[in-house]
C-alpha cells in the first residue's frame, strides 16, 4: 500500500512545494516485493491445526554461565535472543531480506529511505503484560547504542530514535539506507522499566524480562535450561506464529564432549539431532533403537545458498600477510584424499562465498563486473582477469608431491627458506601457527592436513578449546587460523558483509580475518549501496567474490545439499518445508507415535 505525501513550504504564499513517495505496508524488504499480502493467515509451510502441547529436549554441547545474549563476556544458552526477546518485524523461511510486521504492525517510510516509522500493534505487551510503547523501543536502540557490542555503534552511527506518540516511534538516518532500514526493524525490545537497571555490556545471573513467547522456568547454570511458553503471550495467533511454537517446553541439555552427546541421544536422554559429522553419519546411527524404528534417521534435500565455510587466516598474523603463503598452505589440504576417507565421499566442495546463487563468480569478468574491476588492475592479482576460479584440486591418493613442489617454490618467492627441516623467514622467523578448534571433530580433519603441512617445513599446532575460552580468544583476535563461516549464505549479498570484510570493523569478531583493504572497502560497499538495483548488485557480488576467492583469504570447506537428521519417533511435521531452513519450528509432537516409545529419561 502506498501513500503519496504533499509538503509545502512558504511564507505568506508557498513559494516552493514538493511531494514525496511515501510507503505504508505490513512490510519492508530489502528488494523486490513480499511473497505474503497484508492480511495473510500464515505462513505457508505451517500446519496451521498443529497441536501446541507437549515436551521437546535438545542436546548442545557446551556451557553457558549467563542469561544476557548481549554482554560483550560471558556465554549464554542457545537460541535465548529468539525464545526471551520479540522484534519489531519478523523475517520467515520462505523469503530472504523481507520482514513482516509483530510488534510493529505497519512501517512507513520515504522513498529517499532516510527515515522510518513504525506503528506498534495495539495489543502488543512484554511478559509482565506491560504494554510495548514507543518509548521501550527508543530507550532499547538508545541502550544498544550506549552499552552494546562496538559494531552496534558503528553500524547504526548517525541514526537517532525519537517517539512520535503513544503508538508510532520514528528513527532518522543521516543517510538514505533501506537496507539500514530493514536491519532497524529487526531490533529486539526491551522492557524499559526492568533494563533500566542494568548494563547491557555485563552478563545477568537471573532469568530477565522479555517480550517474546517463551521464558526460562528451570535451568542449572553451565548444565540445563528449560524455556516454558507463556499461555499469555500476546501474539500467539499472530500470522506469523500460527503453526510454530508447538511445544510447551523446549529443553536444552549441555555436555562437554561430542562423542557423550551422540552416544546420550541414542540412549534417549534428548529427542532430535542434526549431524554435521559425516563418518559418524554413515557409521555411528546403528542399534536395536534404530531397528525397531525408535528413532528415524532422514537426509531431506535442498538447493539453499550455502555460506563460505573454511579454514579462515587472521591475516594480522604476520605470516599471513603474503597471499603467496596463504596460497601455498592451501595447496596442502588435501580435500580429495579427506572426502574420500573421512567423509565417505558426502561432501561437495565450497567454491564460491555465495554458493548456489547467481552472485557465484565463474568464468571470467565480463561486462559491468569486468568494469568495476579494471579500476583495480595492477593492485590485485593478475589471475582476477585471467583464469577462473578453482580451489586446489589432488589427486585423492593422500600423495602430495606436485602439491608440495608448488607450494615450496612459493614460499621461496615469499623470502622463505629451509633450515633444518623447518621453513623460516629472515625477518619472520619460523613458519609455525595455531589452528584453533571449538570442536574435537575437526582434528582428524587436521591431523592429515598438519603433516603435509610438515613436510614443507612448516608447524601447525592444533589446540581444542571449550566454548567460552573459544569465544573470548576471538574477541581478543588470538588466533591464527579457525573454522568460520563468511559470506552470510543468503540468496544474495547482503549489507551484513560490510561488517564481515569492512576495514572499519577491524577490530571487531565479525571481521575475523583480519581483512583491512581499501579495495575491499569499495567492493563491500558497492554491495551495500545497490541493495535495490539488480544489476549493480550482480556485478558488485561477483567481483567481490572473485577478488576474496584470488586472494586465498580462507582455505574453503565443503557442503552437504541435503539436512541430515535424526529424531526419536515422536514428532510430526507439515508436508511443506520452507525454502530456507529446516523448519523444525513447525514441528510438532504426535502423541500415538509417541506412545510406542519405550521408557527414556527425555520427556
Amino acid at each position: 500500500m502506498k501513500a503519496i505525501a504533499a509538503v509545502a513550504l512558504g511564507v505568506g504564499l508557498a513559494v516552493s512545494a514538493w511531494a514525496e513517495d511515501i510507503t505504508i505496508s505490513h512490510y519492508i524488504a530489502e528488494r523486490g516485493d513480499a511473497l505474503y499480502p497484508e492480511g495473510f493467515p500464515h505462513w505457508n509451510y505451517v500446519n496451521p491445526d498443529a497441536p501446541r502441547k507437549g515436551y521437546v529436549t535438545y542436546g548442545v554441547r557446551g556451557n553457558f554461565d549467563n542469561f544476557n545474549r548481549f554482554a560483550q563476556r560471558g556465554t549464554t544458552p542457545a537460541d535465548i535472543r529468539g525464545y526471551l526477546f520479540d522484534s519489531l518485524m519478523v523475517s520467515n523461511g520462505d523469503e530472504a531480506g523481507v520482514l513482516y510486521g509483530l510488534i510493529a504492525e505497519q512501517v512507513e517510510y520515504p522513498s529517499s529511505h532516510d527515515w522510518i516509522i513504525f506503528h506498534l500493534h495495539p495489543d502488543a505487551t512484554f511478559q509482565d503484560g506491560e504494554p510495548i510503547k514507543p518509548s521501550d523501543v527508543v530507550f532499547t536502540f538508545n541502550k544498544f547504542m550506549d552499552e552494546g557490542v562496538p559494531q552496534f555503534r558503528t553500524f547504526y552511527s548517525g541514526v537517532t530514535a525519537e517517539v512520535l506518540d503513544v503508538s508510532r516511534v520514528r528513527f532518522n538516518l543521516e543517510e538514505g539506507s533501506k537496507s539500514l532500514l530493514v536491519s532497524i526493524a529487526s531490533l529486539n525490545v526491551f522492557p524499559e522499566h526492568y533494563f533500566k537497571d542494568f548494563d547491557l555490556a555485563e552478563p545477568i545471573s537471573e532469568v530477565p524480562l522479555g517480550s517474546g513467547a517463551y521464558t526460562i522456568s528451570d535451568y542449572r547454570m553451565g548444565q540445563y535450561v528449560v524455556y516454558q511458553r507463556l499461555d499469555d503471550y500476546w501474539a500467539l495467533d499472530h500470522p506469523t506464529r500460527v503453526g510454530q511454537m508447538n511445544f510447551d517446553f523446549e529443553r536444552y541439555d549441555y555436555y562437554l564432549d561430542e562423542t557423550v552427546l551422540l552416544e546420550a541421544f541414542k540412549k534417549g536422554e534428548y529427542d532430535l539431532r542434526q549431524e554435521n559429522v559425516a563418518r559418524d553419519w554413515a557409521t555411528q546411527y546403528t542399534g536395536s533403537n534404530f531397528d525397531a524404528g525408535h528413532i528415524i534417521k532422514e537426509e531431506l534435500p535442498h538447493e539453499r545458498p550455502q555460506a563460505m565455510q573454511s579454514f579462515a587466516f587472521n591475516i594480522q598474523n604476520q605470516h599471513f600477510e603474503d597471499r603467496r603463503v596463504r596460497m601455498a598452505i592451501s595447496m596442502l589440504f588435501d580435500f580429495e584424499w579427506t572426502n574420500r576417507n573421512l567423509f565417505f565421499g558426502a561432501y561437495t566442495r565450497t567454491e564460491s562465498y555465495f554458493q548456489n546463487t547467481e552472485y557465484m563468480a565463474s568464468g571470467l569478468p565480463e561486462g559491468r563486473e569486468l568494469e568495476i574491476l579494471e579500476a583495480f588492475r595492477g593492485q590485485i592479482p593478475d589471475e582476477v582477469f585471467t583464469e577462473e576460479f578453482h580451489n586446489f584440486r589432488t589427486d585423492g591418493s593422500g600423495n602430495v608431491r606436485n602439491e608440495l613442489r608448488q607450494a615450496l617454490t612459493l614460499l621461496r618467492e615469499a623470502g622463505y627458506e629451509t633450515r633444518n627441516n623447518r621453513m623460516v623467514h629472515p625477518d619472520k622467523g619460523q613458519l609455525q601457527f595455531e589452528a584453533l578448534l571449538y570442536s574435537p571433530n575437526f582434528e582428524r580433519i587436521f591431523l592429515p592436513f598438519q603433516e603435509n603441512l610438515s613436510r614443507a617445513g612448516i608447524t601447525m599446532n592444533i589446540r581444542t578449546v571449550d566454548v567460552t575460552q573459544y569465544v573470548n580468544r576471538m574477541r581478543e583476535r588470538d588466533y591464527d587460523l579457525i573454522v568460520s563461516q563468511l559470506g552470510g549464505g543468503g540468496a544474495y549479498p547482503s549489507d551484513n558483509l560490510v561488517i564481515e570484510w569492512h576495514s572499519e570493523y577491524l577490530d571487531s569478531t565479525y571481521n575475523s580475518v583480519g581483512v583491512a583493504d581499501p579495495i575491499i572497502d569499495e567492493l563491500v560497499m558497492g554491495i551495500a549501496n545497490n541493495q535495490q538495483n539488480d544489476d549493480e548488485l550482480l556485478a558488485y557480488g561477483r567481483a567481490f567474490d572473485r577478488l576474496l576467492l584470488w586472494q586465498h583469504y580462507v582455505i574453503p570447506n565443503w557442503y552437504v545439499p541435503a539436512d541430515r537428521v535424526a529424531y526419536w519417533n515422536k514428532f510430526a511435521r507439515p508436508e511443506t518445508q520452507p525454502r530456507y531452513s529446516l523448519g523444525l519450528s513447525t514441528w510438532w509432537l504426535d502423541e500415538e507415535a509417541a506412545a510406542t516409545l519405550p521408557p527414556r529419561n527425555a520427556r
